[in-house]
């Protein structure tokens, strides 16, 4: 019989090196299981092992259109064969919809920015007109700031159209979403593994724009090899100061609501992004769980986002081998 082991589900091998280190230096073997094409016999029980799903809602822009689908398939395949599956199905389905968060957080009581789903670009221009400026745009399904622009007025987004310029989102569906200033300048993510708080790291918005991926990878062109420069940074990228650092000064009633919503929808991995406004809310607005690390806070943290999901997944493998009277 093969031997159990964690499937990394995923399509993009640029975003996981970090944590095949951390998985080979724990000693849990794994197999990546990438989702860009191929076959699924449901015929037969899924291998044996647990199943951790990093699909990410960007996907479509590496050319993995149907990424969305071959993980579904293999997350629904992998749970009716009875194995264990960390961000199963229905945590995919809010990885790739802001619109499935941002109902979600708010029925949990966590304040979000207001926001209008518009499905159909043609409906686009006339929700702005009654929607409070300046606003941003955002794609439903997104992920690396995908479709984010900012909008001082109706006009300025009716001359985008006008020229053909807005970018179309994957599944027709923009988000229209009041624009608010943070406070500071940054923005904060709050790394969540298996129901605890890692770290929070702060993003500088004037130099990261609304590209805020931490990984290193997000913040290199694949073509050219050079740093990118992020949509809406009014700073030029100074490569001497992090976007990213470590922030220790979270709001607890902030954390503990994250725990139990995590908790509540079955998101055992995720990075939730907020930020403090001038007027003094704390918005919620983004729950990555397809969540990445940033090298520079990975160096001066307590803990390692990576190293904990290696140990998380080696604890739930050997809980499966023992399952299955396995030494």
């Amino acid at each position: 019989m093969t031997e159990p082991v964690v499937h990394v589900v995923h399509e993009n091998p640029e975003w996981f090196g970090v944590f095949a280190e951390h998985l080979q230096a724990q000693g849990v073997p794994y197999r990546e299981w990438l989702l860009t094409g191929g076959d699924v016999d449901l015929s037969q029980p899924a291998p044996p092992g647990v199943y951790w799903s990093r699909f990410s809602a960007s996907s479509h822009t590496r050319g993995h259109e149907h990424a969305k689908e071959h993980s579904r398939a293999v997350l629904a395949w992998a749970a009716a064969s009875g194995r264990r599956v960390v961000n199963g199905a229905s945590v995919l389905a809010l990885e790739v919809s802001k619109v499935l968060q941002l109902t979600a957080l708010q029925a949990a009581g966590i304040e979000v920015p207001r926001t209008r789903a518009v499905v159909g670009a043609e409906h686009l221009l006339e929700a702005a007109e009654t929607f409070p400026a300046p606003f941003v745009t955002k794609h439903n399904q997104g992920g690396k700031g995908i479709g984010v622009r900012r909008y001082e007025s109706a006009a300025d987004l009716a001359r985008e159209l006008a020229d053909g310029d807005h970018p179309e989102p994957v599944d027709g569906v923009t988000l229209l979403q009041e624009y608010v200033a943070p406070a500071d300048g940054t923005i904060t993510r709050v790394e969540i593994v298996d129901g605890e708080v890692v770290y929070a790291i702060r993003g500088d918005t004037a130099r990261g724009g609304f590209q805020l991926c931490p990984a290193d990878a997000c913040a290199i062109d694949p073509a050219t090899g050079r740093p990118v420069a992020p949509y809406g940074a009014t700073l030029a990228i100074d490569p001497s100061l992090p976007i990213f650092t470590l922030r220790e000064d979270v709001p607890p009633d902030l954390v503990r609501a994250y725990l139990a919503f995590t908790a509540a929808h079955g998101i055992e991995i995720a990075g939730i992004e907020f930020l403090e406004a001038a007027d003094g809310r704390l918005l919620t607005y983004d729950v990555n769980t397809n969540t990445n690390y940033n090298p520079a806070v990975e160096a001066v943290a307590q803990r390692s986002g990576p190293g904990s999901i290696a140990a998380f997944l080696g604890r739930l493998l050997a809980e499966e081998r023992e399952g299955e009277g396995r030494p």
